[in-house]
């Protein structure tokens, strides 16, 4: 596989996803070539701290994504708490603050379904640990489009709700545990 294929990776977690995101995106190297976007649900009074969190042991810069800044190559960019993040088709974020969808705002299903518009074939999802079915529409998506999704074992997640709905819609192609997920994620940006 051509590594030159791939150029994002969208990341969604609830309950428990703060410890399964720090076993992996701290792991990913400085010169990681993929975009990487991280939805995690939280409440609207916890703003930049996800980011804040993230900066001090990753070695990719990260921060909140901004409404209508590019998606960089090489960062995290992190959903910003309160607002839906969408990808547009130009490779720029939007934020909106639109109705919840599944109890949250941020919605990993918003933002996974607007980056397989953009991305199309060229995009990695991964759902990790969580308590609704958030994610499983957007895991659909990203499949439809050609590209590779990825769910956390639900044996490993703290709550296997979010990855067992997109595992059990056949919307996933591999289920795999937080070192294995950060494993597969390495050597597909390696061309492997």
């Amino acid at each position: 596989m051509n590594s030159c294929r791939w150029e994002a990776v969208v990341i969604g977690c609830s309950a428990g996803g703060l410890e399964v995101l720090c076993k992996i995106l701290p792991e990913l190297p400085a010169d990681f070539p993929w975009s990487v976007v991280v939805v995690s649900h939280t409440t609207a009074d916890s703003t930049g701290l996800l980011a804040e969190v993230l900066r001090g042991c990753c070695r990719l810069p990260v921060a909140d994504a901004r409404d209508k800044a590019e998606v960089l190559h090489s960062a995290i960019h992190v959903a910003p708490a309160g607002y839906h993040l969408l990808i547009e088709k130009n490779k720029r974020f939007a934020l909106t603050v639109d109705a919840k969808v599944c109890n949250s705002r941020p919605s990993i299903d918003v933002l996974f379904e607007s980056a397989a518009e953009a991305f199309a074939d060229r995009l990695v999802g991964v759902l990790l640990t969580g308590a609704n079915e958030d994610g499983c529409r957007g895991m659909m998506a990203i499949k439809a489009e050609g590209g590779v999704t990825i769910a956390q074992c639900p044996a490993t997640a703290f709550v296997d709700t979010m990855p067992q709905s997109a595992i059990k819609a056949g919307a996933v192609d591999h289920v795999l545990a937080p070192t294995a997920i950060l494993g597969h994620l390495l050597r597909l940006a390696g061309g492997g």
